[in-house]
């Protein structure tokens, strides 16, 4: 799978074992950065690593910082993308099968490296499960699209 990951400083130790861990498990990694524990902004990141999922030029997306919350609100902006911060297996796979979550965000300062790999490994095999759940994506979509449109109308 095609996977693009992004952090900021507070996350890039973690990002660097999800890394590794993913490449090993033959996925195709695009690493966006940031590449120190030198201090950057998340949102640049962020949007980034969020505008290549929603492009579909990445199936997944993997983005972590601080407390996840950050990574969360800016992916969450893009059009398409369906972040979901997560900390347990069990949500992860909840955030694929009932919600078709396309990015998965992480608190570095809450998850650890071992835990992370495992909340990932079960992420990356949930399937969204369609059915009522797909109803519900399809509203968010309609959501999302109606607060564009009208984003756009009221900047004319």
């Amino acid at each position: 799978m095609k996977i693009v990951i992004g952090t900021d400083h507070g996350g890039f130790k973690l990002k660097e074992a999800l890394v590794k861990f993913l490449k090993s498990k033959g996925h195709a990694v695009k690493d966006i950065g940031t590449f120190s524990e030198e201090a950057c902004d998340y949102p640049v990141i962020g949007y980034k690593a969020a505008k290549l999922v929603a492009a579909k030029a990445y199936s997944r997306g993997v983005l972590i910082c601080k407390t996840g919350i950050g990574m969360s609100m800016t992916a969450n902006k893009v059009r398409g993308v369906r972040a979901a911060l997560c900390d347990r297996e069990d949500i992860a796979v909840s955030s694929r099968e009932h919600n078709d979550s396309n990015v998965l965000v992480f608190a570095a300062n809450i998850v650890t490296p071992s835990k992370a790999k495992k909340i990932l490994s079960s992420w990356l095999k949930a399937r969204h499960l369609g059915g009522r759940h797909a109803r519900r994506v399809k509203q968010i979509r309609q959501i999302e699209g109606s607060e564009y449109e009208g984003a756009k109308k009221s900047r004319s």
